[in-house]
């Protein structure tokens, strides 16, 4: 059964006769995303400190801000994380308070990431910039006051998937976040599954909305069967930092992560998959509006303590 909270949430925006994001440009749905979020999502909560920075990586800036937990000592744990919103929308500002909370209830630095998105920026741009993201945070761990040796990565949706592929990326080059935080990560770019056949429509996010989405990213369908698009399709799994896998019921998205949780407990790396069943996907950002958001982030705000321990 769906949340009536969830429920109640999109028979409004039906309502208000929100279009579908597949029917704007980029631009539009950019800001509809960021006009939106301010009816959804909780108040800010206060945290320590916060930079906005950025890094130079190919030539291009890329723009991160810095959260610092009240009380921070030298040498915290950190959390690199790469909002959601199909690699065409969301910024730093639509996922302030999702980074803050994670900030404030798991007491660690969290950066999060401003990468390039489409579809003026195609793939692997965005894949690049999450590998190179989490490289700079853990080579400037001393100035960001930063314990190298506890640095994770995570997302939502797009940036789920975003972090499962960079930890590939990362362990081919030797290195290893302690923790990938996946929240209804997209793990496979062409998916077939049960719960996008079922899910596709009718719960916020839509099979077309979906195709909006990856058209914008990808440079054509061959890109699909790349694993830094498709991480599902990595050759191996092993290895890979261990996992917390948060999917929703009612998520076209969600069989995806749960296979992405078994294909990483079947090479041998601790997952950990939680399934919220009446929930819709995108839900954790909206706490104001929906009681399990606030169950959510704080349990990958202990996954993360966990990790970081």
């Amino acid at each position: 059964m769906l949340d009536p909270q969830a429920q109640a949430l999109m028979t409004l925006l039906s309502e208000k006769g929100i279009p579908p994001v597949y029917t704007q440009t980029p631009a539009e749905a950019r800001s509809s995303y960021r006009a939106r979020r301010t009816f959804t999502q909780p108040d800010a909560p206060e945290v320590g400190r916060v930079q906005d920075l950025s890094f130079k990586h190919s030539g291009v800036d890329i723009a991160v801000r810095v959260y610092h937990p009240a009380g921070a000592t030298q040498a915290m744990p950190a959390l690199v994380y790469l909002h959601g919103g199909g690699w065409t929308i969301g910024d730093l500002d639509t996922h302030d308070v999702l980074c803050r909370s994670l900030c404030q209830q798991a007491h660690g630095v969290v950066v999060a990431v401003d990468y390039r998105m489409g579809p003026e920026h195609k793939f692997p741009a965005a894949y690049d910039d999450a590998v190179a993201a989490w490289q700079w945070v853990a080579s400037q761990a001393a100035a960001l006051g930063i314990d190298p040796a506890r640095i994770a990565i995570g997302g939502d949706s797009a940036g789920g998937n975003l972090a499962a592929a960079a930890c590939l990326g990362l362990r081919d080059l030797g290195l290893k976040p302690v923790l990938q935080l996946l929240i209804y990560p997209s793990t496979l770019m062409a998916p077939e599954t049960a719960s996008y056949q079922t899910n596709g429509q009718g719960y916020m996010l839509t099979r077309e909305s979906m195709a909006w989405y990856s058209g914008n990213y990808l440079r054509g369908p061959q890109d699909a069967q790349d694993w830094r698009a498709s991480p599902q399709l990595a050759t191996s799994h092993a290895h890979l930092p261990p996992a917390f896998v948060l999917t929703a019921g009612f998520d076209p998205l969600r069989d995806e992560g749960l296979m992405y949780a078994d294909a990483l407990t079947q090479a041998g790396v601790s997952s950990q998959y939680i399934c919220f069943e009446r929930q819709i996907h995108g839900f954790i950002t909206m706490g104001r509006v929906l009681q399990e958001a606030n169950t959510a982030v704080a349990l990958c705000a202990h996954a993360l303590r966990t990790a970081w321990a």
